[in-house]
């Protein structure tokens, strides 16, 4: 890019990309070209209201196969973006939108020598179900989609990461969102009544027992359901069973804690993993990065907690 600053060698982009004509956070359509892959995450979004924004950049491989209990909602800005899916090869090109399902297995890589940008959000099933109200979770096949109803309404949330969303147009926004996802999905078998009031009462007892261990007997009494029918319905109304819920709030909270400045022995210890190693061998089957190096991609506030 003619006079255009050159990209510092660290990680670390914040202000290179503050400044630098092609700013993705300013110019959604220009990819800038760093010496290093970068993740840029919003700082308005959180481990604590069940959604979280990023934007990244990567030459080559990003993540390898790896599965969180979110949605994974976003879309390519410049490159084909390559990722492992349900058996299958996808190629995300720009134009699209890309959905990923709670719990199913995938990867990330730039499916040609230009690298890939894009935009991302991960968001918690139980918001979606705040809309749904005890639906089946929607399904899009294959991962990618070209429908207009989904590409709107994404629109607000794969915005900017430095454009804040305030909670009344992030609500809204999910809504809208979680509308287009039933409608593009179509419809899902039928199955058997579930109950949506006592599988919620399980994931809010877990929220609140992040730092002790928590047994599927407990879950059922607070609930007041059997072991299997709350098990069961947990799968079907969330995407993922009881036990990987709470291993991924887990994994947030030692993720909020490290941005923090905590060091990661003693965020895993906080968030009730039995080491450091115990919580890495975690994080790295859910996001496909090792910890620390998720923490240098983030830029020099985020290496310093290692």
């Amino acid at each position: 890019m003619p006079g255009s600053p050159d990209p510092p060698d660290s990680p670390d982009l914040a202000g290179w990309l503050a400044s630098a004509p092609g700013n993705p956070k300013s110019d959604p359509q220009s990819t800038p070209k760093p010496s290093a892959d970068w993740i840029y995450r919003s700082p308005h979004s959180g481990d604590t209201n069940g959604i979280e924004r990023i934007e990244a950049f990567f030459h080559h491989a990003g993540y390898a196969m790896h599965r969180h209990d979110t949605y994974a909602i976003g879309r390519t800005l410049a490159g084909v973006q390559s990722f492992h899916y349900r058996g299958s090869t996808c190629n995300s090109l720009p134009g699209g939108t890309m959905v990923l399902h709670p719990d199913e297995p995938h990867d990330g890589q730039a499916g040609t020598g230009d690298g890939f940008h894009y935009r991302m959000i991960y968001v918690d099933p139980a918001l979606f179900q705040q809309a749904l109200g005890g639906k089946p979770l929607p399904f899009v096949k294959g991962g990618l989609s070209r429908d207009p109803r989904l590409f709107a309404a994404t629109e607000s949330l794969l915005r900017a990461m430095d454009c804040a969303i305030d909670s009344l147009e992030q609500d809204d926004a999910l809504y809208d969102l979680a509308i287009a996802l039933d409608a593009v999905a179509g419809a899902a078998p039928t199955r058997r009544p579930v109950d949506y009031r006592a599988a919620e009462r399980a994931r809010e007892y877990m929220l609140g027992s992040l730092d002790s261990a928590v047994t599927l007997d407990e879950l059922a009494a607070a609930a007041g359901r059997d072991r299997w029918s709350l098990s069961r319905d947990f799968r079907a109304l969330f995407g993922t069973s009881p036990h990987r819920y709470l291993s991924m709030r887990r994994l947030d909270l030692v993720r909020r804690l490290a941005v923090q400045g905590v060091p990661l022995a003693a965020a895993a210890a906080a968030a009730g993993f039995t080491d450091q190693s115990h919580m890495t061998r975690h994080f790295k089957r859910a996001w496909g990065v090792a910890p620390a190096h998720w923490l240098r991609m983030l830029g020099p506030s985020a290496r310093a907690t290692r």
